[in-house]
């Protein structure tokens, strides 16, 4: 089990504390570790106006995917919005048909490709079927940047295709009628960290710029619902745009009027008007990507998009039994690759890489399982099954020592295609090449620099704190910290130390009591600490009653039945 080191981040320089002078200490230095350390940088990080976000025809070819859907919508067109089937492309799909909609363009219609059978992107087959149907025009929604071949077929077809994506482009995009990217090499948007459907919002703000076709002015800020949950849900920095965009999502989704949203929170016992990032990212997201895993993802479409309240409330309670379903699948491949590898364990034959694979199981979820057998076994993950095109794909994870991208750069050869960043990523292999990934991935792993390796070690194992505190702090505390939501990527929640605490009560709780909760006591009474899907073991200092301990942990507010609770949330205890 691997100890980190916590360090107290160092006190702030004295220039910059006079740019933060009108706020407290501790909020002066979150700001500045967290790179708000200019005049510039603090008035955008403060400037929450929806009014500051950016023009959207600074995007490359905006002003064609304009005219060209104006031109769709004043003859009639059959339109197709092709969406990705996760947390971004979803709600991506539902605004723009919900907008089509609303300016009276009743010829639109949806479509979310299979994440098994069709894999990602736009594929040949589908526009085989869209040319049978008479489509003339498809926008796509978070995906489309390296479908080269599909749109080559679409054109082939007559039918025009506007991609709206932001993934990298790397150099080379497709030939489509307009391809609307901030990542484009060429593009000259200020903000390139939009998501998906970030980015299909603002083609919707670009053609309102061109005719409001009756709907009245703001009116479009009913669709920052759907932008709000792609955001939060898509790991993209919550920073620039993205927290303006974020932070407005939120306050449409607590009044959010779609039915499916309403029976969704009132089922999880989640009051809608107090929602926050977290009840988007733990809950929300978790269930809308859970639907394509299982091979579902129109549910998690009627989901967001039916403006009927029976079919809220059967699709609601479907999509929470499919995410009961997609837990028990991860829980059981978990089981099976845990009890191999202790096997393997016990007779010395473990590698300094794991690689474990199995045609039954589904790629989608794999990601989810590495993500558990690198917390037991502390080195990276690689787990593979087979597509519904009999293609084997995986999902790899880092134990935080290792660079993903670099590993498998080194076993290149090894791979048909691979991608990812450092702590995660994408791979698929060759049925001949399979047998020996983990031979040649433990390869690569002995010659990757020593020196490199001890660089990753020593920054992995230390950690940094915002500022210690004491359990009777949290009320002030909260109430400073609270405005600097949304929390993210970019904009991460602060880390506190409480030195020398020690639990009154330590126990797990959940249906099957699956959670850790370490209860302590402070001046108003007392104050819980939770740690989700963990037990005392999990910790290289296992909390115990009245054993003194120190916590790192983030500062929240639950409002979970109703009942707003302030809490920890666990990140260690050391």
């Amino acid at each position: 089990m691997v100890k980190k080191e916590y360090r107290l981040r160092p006190e702030i320089p004295a220039e910059s504390r006079k740019i933060f002078s009108s706020l407290p200490s501790l909020i002066q230095k979150i700001l500045y570790y967290r790179g708000v350390d200019t005049p510039l940088k603090f008035q955008d990080f403060t400037n929450l106006d929806y009014e500051a976000l950016h023009d959207p025809f600074l995007l490359p070819d905006m002003e064609r995917a304009v005219e060209r859907i104006l031109e769709a919508v004043s003859s009639g067109e059959k339109i197709v919005v092709y969406s990705d089937y996760d947390a971004d492309g979803i709600p991506g799909g539902v605004m723009l048909r919900d907008f089509f909609e609303k300016i009276g363009h009743k010829d639109i219609h949806n479509y979310i490709p299979h994440r098994h059978d069709e894999g990602y992107g736009v594929n040949v087959a589908a526009i085989e079927e869209f040319k049978r149907d008479g489509v003339k025009l498809i926008i796509t929604v978070d995906c489309g940047i390296s479908d080269f071949e599909s749109v080559e077929a679409a054109n082939h077809s007559g039918i025009d295709v506007i991609v709206t994506d932001h993934h990298e482009s790397n150099g080379r995009i497709p030939n489509a009628l307009a391809v609307i990217n901030p990542k484009r090499d060429d593009s000259i948007y200020p903000d390139r960290n939009l998501c998906g459907s970030a980015v299909a919002f603002k083609l919707i703000q670009a053609i309102l710029r061109k005719s409001r076709f009756g709907m009245k002015e703001g009116q479009e800020k009913w669709f920052l619902d759907l932008v709000g949950i792609a955001t939060l849900s898509d790991m993209v920095p919550l920073t620039g745009e993205n927290r303006i965009l974020g932070y407005y999502g939120l306050q449409v989704l607590r009044k959010s009027r779609r039915p499916g949203l309403s029976k969704f929170w009132s089922k999880l016992s989640i009051r809608q008007s107090l929602l926050t990032e977290d009840d988007i990212t733990f809950t929300l997201a978790p269930r809308i990507n859970a639907a394509s895993r299982m091979g579902e993802p129109q549910d998690a479409f009627r989901l967001l998009a039916t403006k009927d309240l029976s079919e809220a409330d059967i699709v609601s309670t479907h999509l929470n039994k499919i995410n009961d379903e997609r837990k028990g699948v991860v829980a059981s491949v978990v089981k099976e690759i845990k009890k191999n590898l202790r096997e393997r364990e016990l007779a010395g034959a473990l590698g300094s890489v794991i690689v474990a694979g199995n045609p039954l199981w589904k790629p989608s979820l794999l990601g989810l399982a590495a993500n558990s057998i690198v917390e037991e076994f502390h080195r990276p993950v690689f787990l593979w099954g087979r597509n519904g095109d009999d293609s084997i794909k995986g999902s790899c994870r880092s134990d935080g020592s290792t660079d993903m991208v670099a590993l498998m750069r080194g076993a290149g050869e090894s791979f048909a295609q691979f991608g990812g960043h450092k702590m995660a990523g994408g791979f698929s292999v060759s049925h001949e090449s399979v047998h020996f990934l983990e031979e040649k991935l433990c390869s690569v792993f002995a010659n990757l620099s020593e020196q490199s390796a001890q660089e990753q070690r020593a920054q992995s194992a230390v950690g940094w704190v915002d500022a210690n505190l004491s359990l009777d702090d949290l009320e002030d505390t909260h109430f400073h910290i609270s405005k600097l939501a949304p929390f993210g990527i970019g904009n991460e929640k602060p880390v506190f130390m409480f030195e020398g605490v020690s639990p009154k009560e330590v126990r797990q709780f959940g249906r099957d009591k699956t959670h850790l909760e370490i209860s302590f006591a402070n001046g108003s009474g007392g104050v819980k600490a939770i740690s989700f899907f963990s037990t005392p073991e999990k910790f290289s200092n296992p909390p115990e009653t009245n054993k003194k301990m120190n916590l790192i942990a983030n500062l929240e507010k639950s409002y979970f039945r109703d009942r707003p609770e302030l809490r920890l949330r666990v990140v260690d205890i050391v």
